[in-house]
């Protein structure tokens, strides 16, 4: 009955996605539709309404297994760093490959990104383990030290505005012909899930997982591998989105607990709700203009954020 509901409730907001914005389509005209109104809706409310749920789900999972990886509440791609290695990558590919094709640039950015979350994990062995929010502290001072460098550089070759723009999180440039890359990061959940287990028993300490026949090393890397790849394919379609991937997850798993394969699907549907709720606000709050959907999710996100880490306080305090 409950996953009835929660797929009733995904349902309401895609149509909501589907019919809310500045050209008004009406659902009950169905079959008066316009040559117009089907144009817009097929060209750019499909394709937005997609790429918001496979984003939201990516970036939610991708937050999940990365607090799995270093057993740490308070990580995600945004951060441990992997976001502003992947702008740096992304600028590299801009400054050298100026005409290269999406999929090189989003090489590019994986590479970037995966070297990035690697230094990163290197790093972190030198951090206390028992502070849980020192990591994260220091994975954002970390990122934006990458992110700084990639900035510099942009200034120097004048191309800073380009990627800024390009970067910010926001769904209203995504039409049909240019979001369709993000597609290739489904088959990616399928690959979570087949080692959810492996994940979850890494996030238990190297000891324990070396105890029951897990390769740690191995599997973190490929946990890497697939953190930085999903989060390379989502910043080239779409931007940067910060937060999401560190409060979705904290929220399922304090209702679900943090066995992953059980966790996965919730993490997914709540991450997709969430950023599709969070487009539909950037859309309607200036009608007929909308702000970044980054900025709504940022402005969200952060008091959630909040929150969690008061409760850890809290918690370590007592």
């Amino acid at each position: 009955m409950k996953k009835l509901i929660y797929v009733l409730i995904l349902l309401v907001l895609l149509v909501s996605s589907l019919f809310v914005g500045v050209k008004d389509i009406s659902l009950m005209n169905f079959f008066s539709w316009t040559g117009q109104e089907q144009l817009v809706l097929l060209a750019t409310r499909v394709p937005r309404t997609i790429s918001l749920v496979i984003a939201g789900a990516t970036i939610s999972i991708s937050g999940l297994i990365m607090q799995h990886l270093m057993q740490n509440k308070f990580v995600s791609p945004s951060t441990v760093g992997t976001m502003d290695s992947a702008k740096l990558g992304i600028l590299v590919a801009m400054l050298f490959f100026p005409n290269a094709p999406l999929l090189l640039r989003s090489s590019v950015a994986f590479a970037f990104a995966f070297l990035g979350t690697v230094l990163f994990l290197f790093l972190s062995r030198l951090l206390p383990t028992k502070n849980s929010i020192m990591v994260p502290l220091v994975g954002v001072m970390f990122g934006n030290i990458v992110g700084s460098i990639a900035t510099f550089f942009a200034y120097q070759y004048q191309v800073v505005q380009n990627m800024s723009s390009w970067l910010q999180g926001n769904f209203s440039t995504v039409t049909r012909g240019s979001y369709e890359l993000v597609y290739l990061t489904i088959p990616l959940f399928f690959l979570v899930y087949l080692f959810a287990y492996q994940f979850t028993i890494v996030g238990m300490g190297e000891d324990l997982a070396t105890n029951l026949g897990v390769h740690y090393q191995k599997t973190r890397l490929l946990g890497i591998g697939i953190v930085a790849l999903a989060s390379a394919l989502v910043l080239v379609m779409v931007g940067s989105i910060s937060f999401l991937g560190v409060v979705v997850p904290n929220l399922v798993s304090l209702r679900y607990g943090d066995q992953m394969k059980r966790t996965l699907k919730f993490t997914a549907f709540f991450g997709a709700a969430f950023l599709v709720v969070c487009d539909l606000i950037a859309r309607v709050v200036i009608a007929p203009y909308e702000v970044p959907v980054s900025l709504v999710v940022g402005c969200i996100g952060s008091v959630l954020f909040l929150g969690l880490l008061m409760k850890e306080v809290r918690g370590q305090a007592a």
